[in-house]
């Protein structure tokens, strides 16, 4: 009787072993995986840049916002030529500008007229469904901004959510993120068409 116990005991852990925790698509590794992909680990960049600007530039969304928040400044400036149609604007950081920016970005870049920002970075808020079909399986998630400074707060409302859909598929060491093009949707393609959510 002892020696089935063992026999049995030993065969329960072989079969345990032999099955990967990635071998199913739970919403808990389909969390893990997309919390650990570039995408959520990577802030999101803002590109400022001073100095003559077109038109269509400087009334973009995002340097309104930093115009209102007193950020930057600009005055009429003449059009270099690459840019046209009039008008163009020379833009400047202004001294609570400078304050805010300054500390976000590296010394040596700080003079320059092109400052790459950190501002947010993506928080998965849940996954909302997951449909499998083979090896192959479309994941549904929720996930918002988190901002990381106060121009990223500007920028990017922390309280909007947005819902993507990424393919994942089964390998032989388990399941991952689609990273190419295929029938399923990459996790670059399916943040850049999220829909925010009512």
């Amino acid at each position: 009787m002892r020696k089935a116990i063992i026999l049995f005991a030993v065969l329960c852990t072989s079969l345990l072993v032999s099955c990967s925790p990635r071998d199913y698509l739970t919403r808990r590794l389909a969390t893990d995986l997309l919390a650990a992909s570039d995408a959520f680990k990577t802030p999101q960049q803002y590109v400022l840049q001073t100095g003559v600007l077109s038109n269509k530039e400087y009334v973009s969304p995002e340097y309104l916002v930093l115009q209102h928040h007193g950020w930057i400044s600009a005055s009429a400036a003449a059009c270099t030529p690459g840019l046209a149609p009039p008008p163009c604007w020379e833009v400047l950081l202004t001294p609570s500008g400078v304050e805010t920016v300054r500390p976000l970005v590296p010394a040596e870049t700080a003079d320059k007229p092109l400052l790459i920002i950190p501002v947010a970075r993506r928080k998965l808020v849940g996954i909302t469904g997951i449909s499998r079909q083979g090896n192959a399986a479309d994941v549904d998630f929720t996930w918002k901004w988190v901002p990381l400074n106060e121009i990223g707060a500007a920028l990017y409302s922390g309280d909007l959510h947005y819902k993507s859909t990424v393919g994942f598929r089964n390998y032989d060491d388990g399941w991952r993120i689609v990273q190419t093009s295929t029938a399923s949707q990459t996790l670059d393609d399916a943040l850049k068409s999220a829909e925010p959510l009512p």
